[in-house]
């Protein structure tokens, strides 16, 4: 599709020097010019707004200043280009300061600065469009009823909660096994909101080092630890006027809990290293797989943040708890990989379909995705049996955890084995990993430092 041209108002009531920016401008045959000798012509005019406006100073009816005033009331994101014989440095930095893009003083020079004025808000005007495009088009990935597929009653429940967390700017609380799409709910949410056009942050706090995450959250200034060579803006300033979803919340350090509360309660965060208080705008979404109440009453999560964090909460069904939605699932899944790897497209069997409905499915969606993807690529004719889907036991022992311990491995060989399996399996959960094998949580992060083992 043809982009459209780009409109531009040039008001100047000194018909030669209109026709001269006129000729320079329309070399350019993407550019949609227009004249007005007067500032009322021109105000007269904003029904079609213009993406660029030209401003002479002086004209019959009005003073630059004011006219650029009711310029910025009218169109506040319109760039004015303020054309004048006065070089007087004053005029120009208040016009600046009043919103003017730019101050440009009439000599022979000014029709070719001004042509490359305007080439570069043109070109901060394309930026600007694309990234409307880009979010308008990741908001639609993300629209709840395309992003996450369902009939089944609980679903059709989820998306009654979804549509009414995106109504407001309320804290929500995701609760739900592991790969049943806890943060593509939060997602479905953030760009079904008003806040849509600003980012959305997600941190996974299992993932980062205790000693690493107060920095990740809330940033640091250069020089406040070793290794901070530079200043670093965190999580909650990089979601500003936009969304931020804390990932396995349950797995945050109880001191740091405390001050998460405060920059909950504060709304402003200050840096690691630093002293001043900054002021932030951001939605909170939390997600966890644990029971929050329960780890509340153990005394391994802060009551008062708990109340702090529940907002609305979500409890996100098990896949063996929705039905039919199985198939459905099923069906989009390998209709996208198929036609992502340039495949025939393939079709369920009745026996696979009565296999995959009997399943318990404990990997949940992502368990699915992954079983319906190696079926189309070990499937026949275009058709997936019984015998293309291989449900294997949830979480496999690794070689040594079947009673057998092979002779030609080495002790090392075992460790790294075993920490890299409960590392799957807990989804690369380095406190649950650690709890679980009755290991120090440094062990496991020095391993992944040396790349022995990996969070997948």
């Amino acid at each position: 599709m043809t982009p459209a041209p780009i409109s531009i108002f040039i008001v100047e009531d000194n018909t030669w020097y209109a026709e001269l920016l006129e000729y320079k401008l329309t070399q350019n045959p993407d550019y949609a010019v227009r004249r007005f000798a007067t500032a009322q012509a021109c105000l007269d005019s904003l029904s079609e707004p213009p993406d660029i406006i030209t401003l002479d100073y002086t004209l019959p009816d009005g003073r630059g200043d004011e006219v650029l005033r009711r310029l910025k009331e009218r169109l506040p994101d319109v760039a004015v280009i303020v054309i004048s014989a006065q070089e007087d440095i004053r005029t120009a930095v208040g016009l600046l300061q009043q919103g003017a893009y730019d101050y440009l003083v009439k000599d022979e020079e000014t029709a070719d600065r001004l042509w490359y004025t305007v080439g570069n808000i043109v070109q901060q005007l394309a930026l600007r469009r694309e990234n409307t495009r880009l979010r308008k088009q990741i908001g639609q990935k993300y629209d709840a009823k395309r992003a996450i597929r369902g009939h089944s009653p609980a679903m059709a429940q989820l998306f009654t909660l979804i549509d009414k967390a995106a109504r407001t700017n309320i804290t929500v609380s995701i609760v739900g096994e592991t790969g049943t799409g806890k943060e593509l709910v939060a997602k479905a949410i953030h760009y079904g909101s008003d806040r849509r056009e600003a980012a959305f942050v997600a941190v996974n706090v299992a993932a980062i080092p205790r000693e690493l995450l107060e920095s990740e959250l809330f940033g640091h200034e250069k020089g406040a630890f070793t290794g901070a060579i530079a200043r670093r803006v965190g999580r909650f300033e990089e979601a500003h006027r936009g969304t931020l979803f804390l990932d396995e919340v349950a797995e945050l350090d109880f001191s740091l809990q405390a001050k998460l509360l405060r920059v909950l309660q504060e709304r402003e965060v200050c840096r690691v290293g630093g002293t001043g208080a900054i002021p932030f705008d951001a939605r909170l979404m939390v997600a966890t797989h644990r029971d929050l109440a329960s780890e509340v009453r153990e005394g391994r999560f802060r009551e008062d943040l708990y109340y702090r964090l529940l907002g609305l909460p979500i409890e996100l069904p098990p896949l063996r708890d929705r039905g039919d939605d199985v198939l459905l699932l099923a069906e989009g899944f390998l209709h996208e990989f198929c036609q992502q790897n340039s495949l025939a497209a393939c079709t369920l069997s009745e026996d696979a379909r009565q296999k995959l409905l009997r399943y318990s499915f404990p990997g949940n969606v992502r368990e699915l995705k992954a079983l319906v993807e190696l079926a189309a690529v070990l499937a026949e004719n275009g058709t997936i049996t019984a015998t293309d889907l291989p449900l294997r036991s949830p979480h496999p022992a690794p070689s040594g955890l079947d009673g057998t311990l092979p002779a030609d491995e080495s002790l090392r060989a075992q460790t790294t084995a075993i920490v890299q399996h409960y590392l799957d399996r807990y989804e690369g959960n380095i406190l649950e990993v650690a709890a679980k094998l009755q290991i120090g949580k440094s062990t496991i992060y020095r391993m992944i430092q040396n790349q022995e083992v990996q969070v997948r």
